[in-house]
Order: structure tokens, then sequence, then C-alpha cells
């Protein structure tokens, strides 16, 4: 059955999916109100917020009425089989709560939803990260976990990668062949900062740091990463080429082809209408294929673009959730080992003994890059770079590495980190004959 017929099916039946969520922030509050509609075969049962007043207001925004305070698992099992919906501090609550069935992770931090996504997988719940920055880190080493706990990792439809995901796969199911994906994108400034972006975020009620990753290029380079590692397309250059156009259809002849047919690609298209969404580029060789496209206004070859011109987390997560629980099949999650990953670097020139404020903040930005390049520079992962501080200068615009901060001790996220790079090991290189030296 499809998604919408099981679903249904569901509603019917009386036997809805029973959705958590983790974070009450804005995105998470766009979620709840889409999903208190309700949405036929999906009910949200549960929130867990560190503020309680958020995750209230979420409810109340979404049309909820009553709702229970719970303190522990027990209580939120009572409530929730007698139809009432959950309130939290304590995510473990949820994550351990046999009334659940998914867990939707959209906080948006790296450590604390690193706790939470492994303790779900523990007590044997799917997983759906809105979590970019999570997920573009230790993606592969948590999908590996999810499979060897025998539920569903996956980021969402919705969100960019999810949305050229989903596009891409179809088109792949009719034949078609994919060399590259990415999103539409309206600006990058690497130098944003919470300061440059606090009037837009209090005018859209969003955290400041949130809208300066979105603006200095980190969660355009995450998002990447997420469509890399889940179609093992790589980054023509570090972050990307980006190149300017006006309409989106112009990127069959604006990335290299070499690279598109050799690794694929993964990019972004800037300034392009329809201005939102995401896009794949396929190749078609055939004389005959190509003409049929041109008779149907798509191009004249041999690379062809399509495109989603919408994305919407917070109404086609529903599919998501569907696509996860019913038909244990996730929308975006790695098939591997990384391809590319998000760097650490410079966005003023910074001193040593600094302490780097990690995504979205004043010291550095985050950038995509291939994997061998990453690891062959020692570069600091981004999503490790809050709280380190800073051993010697660094320029602006510089790649920091390990060598340039001293860690915090004792992090799970980089033992994970460390684990992910064991278990997926770059091919050792190949050594230069002497004479090719001489």
């Amino acid at each position: 059955m499809i998604v919408d017929t099981a679903l249904r099916k569901r509603e019917s039946e009386g036997h809805p999916i029973r959705v958590g969520m983790v974070g009450a922030g804005a995105t998470g509050r766009a979620i709840a109100l889409q999903l208190g509609t309700p949405v036929p075969g999906i009910r949200l049962v549960a929130i867990a917020n560190r503020t309680p007043q958020h995750a209230e207001r979420a409810y109340r925004e979404a049309g909820v009425t009553q709702w229970v305070h719970a303190g522990s698992v027990r209580e939120a099992e009572a409530a929730i089989a007698g139809g009432v919906p959950v309130l939290t501090d304590d995510p473990s609550v949820l994550t351990t709560c046999d009334t659940i069935d998914v867990l939707i992770e959209v906080t948006g931090t790296v450590q604390p939803a690193v706790d939470v996504v492994l303790e779900a997988f523990n007590h044997g719940k799917h997983v759906v990260l809105v979590n970019a920055e999570l997920d573009s880190m230790l993606g592969p080493i948590l999908k590996a976990k999810a499979d060897q706990a025998q539920v569903v990792l996956t980021n969402t439809d919705g969100d960019e990668p999810g949305v050229a995901m989903t596009l891409l796969r179809y088109l792949r199911s009719l034949g078609l062949r994919p060399v590259a994906a990415g999103n539409l994108k309206g600006m990058v400034d690497y130098y944003r900062t919470p300061e440059t972006q606090k009037v837009f975020a209090e005018k859209n009620d969003q955290d400041v740091r949130k809208v300066t990753s979105f603006a200095d290029a980190t969660k355009l380079s995450m998002e990447a990463t997420l469509l890399a590692n889940a179609t093992g397309f790589q980054v023509g250059r570090r972050g990307m080429y980006g190149p300017a156009c006006k309409y989106v259809r112009e990127m069959a002849n604006l990335l290299p082809a070499d690279q598109m047919l050799g690794t694929g690609l993964v990019d972004y298209a800037l300034g392009a209408a329809p201005y939102t969404g995401a896009f794949v580029v396929v190749h078609e060789e055939s004389p005959l294929k190509k003409a049929q496209l041109a008779y149907y206004k798509i191009g004249a070859g041999p690379f062809y673009v399509f495109y989603t011109p919408f994305h919407l987390p917070h109404i086609q997560i529903a599919s998501t959730i569907g696509r996860a629980v019913i038909h244990q099949d996730p929308t975006v999650a790695p098939i591997a080992g990384p391809v590319c990953e998000v760097v650490t670097v410079a966005k003023r020139d910074l001193k040593a003994g600094e302490r780097l404020d990690g995504i979205g903040g004043f010291c550095t930005y985050g950038l995509i890059d291939n994997v061998a390049e990453a690891r062959a520079a020692a570069a600091l992962p981004i999503g490790l770079s809050e709280g380190c501080v800073l051993r010697r200068d660094v320029s602006r615009d510089d790649v920091l590495s390990f060598d340039d901060v001293e860690s915090p001790r004792g992090r799970l996220v980089e033992a994970l980190w460390l684990e992910q790079n064991t278990r997926w090991p770059l091919p050792a290189r190949e050594p230069v004959p002497a004479e090719a030296t001489s």
C-alpha cells in the first residue's frame, strides 16, 4: 500500500502512529501545528522541551486544550493510553515510553540530541531527525546503530535534502540517471553573525543562532552533506560552486560535466527562480530520448534539471513518519560511510586563547568538503567546534584543524565521530614512484 492509503487505514481502524517530539522551538511548534490538524493516521502524543512553557505554546497553537505534565514514564504511558497528550522537560520520558512509536528530534543540538537518539534506539523507537547539525556529522554511525537496533533513522522530507532525495529516487525509478542534486538558495554571506541577524530573527520569531547558520552557509553545507552521504555524490570543491542564475534549469549548463559524470555532485543554485525547493540533474545521451525530452520542453540536453518548487518541513514530515513506521523506509539516510563533512572556517581573525562559540556564532562558519580532503587536513568538524579553545592565532577564512584547538574532554559526540572514522577508514593512498619525485 502507498503511504496515504496505509495511513488512512490506520485512522479508520483507530490505530494511528503515536509521535513524540523533542524540541519546541520555531520548527517544533510548526510541526506540532500541522500534526495537530490532525494528520490522518498520525497523532502527536508527547512533547519534551527543557522549557515547558515553549511546549505549552506548541500545544496551544496546535489547538490542543488539554495535556498532562508527566514526570515519569508511567505517568506518560497512562495519559497517552487515555488519549491525553503529554508534556515533559525530560526527554527520557519519551524515549523510554512504550506508547510512543516514533520520535522526532528537532532541537538543532549535537550532544544533547545524540543522547536522545541513542536512547530511543535502545528502546526500539524509529527516529526522524529534523537536525542537520547532528545528522551531517554523525549520520553514518547513527544509521549503523539504528540498523543494529532494527529501527529506522531518517532525516525528513520537507527539508531540502529530503525534498531532493524524494525527487531523485522518483527519477531513478523511471530509469533516469541522476548526476547532481541540491538546494535553491537566496543568499550566502559567510560573515553574518548573531548581531547582523538579530532583527530578522526577532521579526520571524526564530532563534538568532539558527538564523545565522542559515545565512553564513553552515546550514547549507550541512544539508548538502546529508545529500552527499545519501547519494554517494561528492562536492566539486570546498563550499560548492553555487552558481548564480535566474532560473534553476540553467544549472544544466553551470556545473562541471566531468564531475557530474565522474562522481556525481551536490551543489546549490544561487538566486534562481522558483527561489525555494530542491533540484536534481539527470544525464541522457540517447538522441531519440533527447528528442522526446526537447518535445516536452525539458531542454536540449544532455543534462536536464528537474525540481520541486517548495520545501515545507512542518508539512512534509508526515510523509516521512508514515514511510518510516509503515514501510521501514528512510526518506534520506546515509548509504554507507561519510562522503562529505562540514569543516570549521574562521569567520574573522581569531586569537590564541579564544573559545569558539559553535554553529551560528561570531567565530566560525561551516563549509562542506569531501571527507578525503577534510581528513588529510585534520579539519575540525563544525559540530565539534563549540567550546574548543584556540592554541594559536588563525586568520579569517582559514580552515581550523584539531592541531589549532584544545577540545573539551570526554565528549560522546567526539567519541562517536572517531568510531565513525574507524569504521569507514579512508583508502590507503598509492605510494608515489621514486622516479616521479626525482
